[in-house]
């Protein structure tokens, strides 16, 4: 197997990976042969009938895929480990080439975390809280000099769009496709629920398909860099989740049935723990 690894502008890595025939028709032996010890003819017992009697009747085309899907995953972990690459997202895969008795090309989509470049983030919070002090007393009014001079506590939104301010990423557009695919199969959710195709649905709001899909990807590039962002601040902070945190989210649980899911999802509960508590150091700064 050989590899060929080719890094896109945004970020997006693409694999072109060379499978030698003898993989590809070793793998394909062993799908007939579990066919053929499976296959029911009539005159003999399951799994006994010759294979030049079953072969012929099986689909040769649905052979080959699932050859080819019993092997993907070890030729995509070796072409990772070869690469040297650590993806955080499912790949996109597409057969270039697939012809009996020659080598098989696949071409593979991933991509890495992104790197950040992050400025002065603290400074953006003061400034911003500063800028909301700001605040000039009219006399005649209800509120005391000393009320009207009182820092207002921004919202978590604002604290967000000033950490963003100093934020510079380059996105992946797989990553990104991956996340607005993301909203778009809960917006068909929703109005499934509703009783609405997604067409009333955009008809009854003023919108159409690009328009929410333009959306959708700005609001998508949006949370993503807020999530590396969220991610960068707490390395650099060294904000860290307790498995005694952890613990008292699932003793919480209302139910068994939801602790003991809430018990398989640690990492996941640890990963949104995290990310709030780098919020709440953002809005104490």
């Amino acid at each position: 197997m050989t590899v060929a690894t080719a890094r896109q502008s945004d970020g997006t890595i693409e694999l072109t990976i060379t499978i030698p025939w003898a993989n590809i028709e070793k793998t394909y032996e062993e799908v007939v042969n579990r066919a053929v010890e499976n296959a029911e003819v009539t005159g003999f017992r399951k799994g006994k009938a010759p294979r030049n009697l079953v072969e012929p009747k099986l689909d040769k085309t649905k052979l080959y895929e699932e050859a080819l899907q019993n092997i993907i995953p070890d030729v995509y972990n070796q072409a990772v480990t070869d690469a040297k690459i650590k993806p955080i997202i499912n790949p996109k895969i597409e057969l270039k080439e697939a012809t009996e008795k020659k080598d098989w090309i696949l071409r593979i989509l991933t991509c890495e975390r992104p790197a950040l470049s992050m400025g002065d983030y603290k400074k953006a919070v003061s400034d911003l809280k500063s800028g909301n002090a700001k605040k000039l007393w009219v006399p005649g009014k209800d509120e005391k000099p000393e009320e009207k001079n009182k820092p207002a506590k921004p919202s978590l939104d604002e604290v967000l769009t000033a950490i963003l301010s100093v934020v510079t990423v380059t996105i992946p557009s797989l990553l990104l496709d991956h996340e607005v695919n993301r909203l778009l199969s809960d917006l068909i959710d929703q109005t499934k629920k509703l009783g609405l195709t997604v067409d009333q649905y955009l008809s009854s709001t003023g919108r159409t398909a690009d328009t929410v899909r333009k959306e959708y990807g700005e609001q998508a590039r949006r949370t993503l860099t807020v999530e590396f962002a969220l991610e960068d601040i707490a390395d650099k902070e060294g904000i860290l989740v307790s498995d005694d945190d952890i613990d008292t989210v699932i003793k919480s649980a209302k139910t068994d049935a939801e602790r003991d899911a809430l018990k398989k999802q640690r990492y996941y509960i640890a990963s949104v723990l995290r990310r709030q508590k780098t919020l709440d150091f953002l809005s104490a700064l």
